[in-house]
């Protein structure tokens, strides 16, 4: 009973500390005659062996540094100072999140968010635009809202970083990342280790092949034809992060955008049935995905590459909502009109109250109650087919 006395105002004096002061304050808080000098020294032993554990629980994380590339699912800023309608520095965004609004798309944390604490850091990647000295070398996040693989997605929403405009980006990183540390075979060593997410291709579908008002892309293509386009030139920009010292690539599938909010308001006569003729090209992309994984890893034997099945993911989230918690599948917590999916979230809107139970935030992005879903199986699957081959705590480990 003393020892769990102890352990318990341990625990509660410091959750963050490393040293053996709380052990004294903990210690101190108890009657002088409780027990002996003897009992107090083993103890004191036994809680610094508790100590230990917990310290290195709290040690180095399982990468030196995380890079991410994506879009608005995982942007934490970066578009914030851009002349763009794709922005989120404004409440309701981040009513959830510690630090408020944040230029996040989703009400609290991301998936990228998830992920970065099941790695261990102590804090969340920087954004590009406020990176800056030693913070580089923990990792930055380059995504940016409205960005595609293809140059001209996204274009009517206003300026966003492209996929090619994050990887050159990352090139100037590691420019930096080579000053830092002296030389380029030490910053080679180091960037081996990193984990580098990307997550491209949603908006190359939903700002660019099914809006034919703006682009002509539709027209042009057939679904598998556009979806090698896509692939094309996805390979091209990892060659580039290749041959810049990264070595583990965890490849995010496309969600299921048919199923959004925005689309079931668009497409749905009941508002609940997705549009498959969006599924299906989402899904011929996710598969030539797998293939590139497949194909990387038997030509390049020195880098990992794996691919996470967010569809798959999502779709379990939409089939056994009960599961997870989820009462709402078609509709945005914050928005507005049909299914809350025509507009987004507005500047000063009250969002629903019961945001857990939603799994979309607004128009088109989940809440953090889904992405932590969704970062949580994709760091540590619970299926199979949620990862292939490796999941990303088993990237980093290798």
């Amino acid at each position: 009973i003393l020892l769990t006395s102890i352990i318990y105002t341990y625990l509660h004096s410091s959750r963050s500390q490393t040293s053996l002061s709380p052990l004294r304050h903990a210690l101190s808080l108890l009657p002088d005659k409780v027990f002996s000098r003897e009992m107090a020294r083993v103890c004191v032993m036994i809680m610094m062996m508790v100590a230990m554990i917990l310290n290195v629980a709290r040690g180095e994380p399982m990468a030196p540094c995380y890079f991410i590339f994506g879009d608005s699912l995982v942007d934490s800023g970066n578009n914030n100072q851009l002349q763009s309608l794709a922005r989120a520095d404004y409440f309701p965004y981040g009513i959830d999140f510690q630090f408020g609004p944040t230029g996040r798309f989703c009400n609290g944390k991301t998936t990228v968010d998830v992920i970065t604490e099941l790695l261990g850091f102590d804090d969340y990647i920087t954004p590009y635009s406020q990176a800056s000295g030693e913070d580089i070398l923990g990792g930055v996040n380059y995504a940016s809202a409205a960005a595609g693989v293809r140059e001209e997605t996204g274009r009517q929403l206003g300026a966003r970083i492209t996929f090619a405009g994050q990887v050159a980006n990352h090139v100037n990183t590691v420019s930096q990342v080579v000053d830092i540390l002296g030389d380029e075979n030490q910053a080679a060593n180091y960037l081996s280790k990193c984990i580098y997410s990307i997550g491209l291709g949603s908006n190359d579908y939903l700002n660019n092949y099914f809006m034919p008002l703006y682009y002509s892309t539709g027209n042009q293509y057939s679904p598998d034809s556009f979806a090698n386009d896509l692939i094309n030139r996805y390979t091209e920009q990892l060659r580039i992060l290749y041959n810049n010292g990264a070595r583990k690539f965890a490849l995010i599938g496309i969600g299921a955008i048919g199923c959004s909010p925005n689309e079931l308001a668009q497409n749905s006569r009941d508002g609940t049935t997705c549009d498959e003729r969006i599924n299906s090209a989402n899904r011929i992309f996710n598969s030539k995905l797998v293939s590139l994984v497949d194909h990387f890893n038997q030509n390049t034997p020195d880098a990992k590459f794996t691919y996470i099945n967010a569809y798959g993911i999502f779709q379990d989230m939409v089939a056994n909502p009960s599961r997870y918690g989820f009462r709402v599948t078609n509709a945005g917590c914050c928005g507005v009109g049909r299914n809350n999916g025509q507009i987004t979230c507005l500047p000063g809107q009250a969002p629903c109250l019961n945001r857990d139970e939603f799994v979309f935030w607004d128009a088109f992005h989940p809440g953090e109650a889904a992405n932590i879903v969704i970062g949580s199986r994709s760091f540590r699957r619970e299926s199979p087919s949620d990862a292939h081959p490796y999941d990303i705590q088993q990237l980093a480990l290798l």
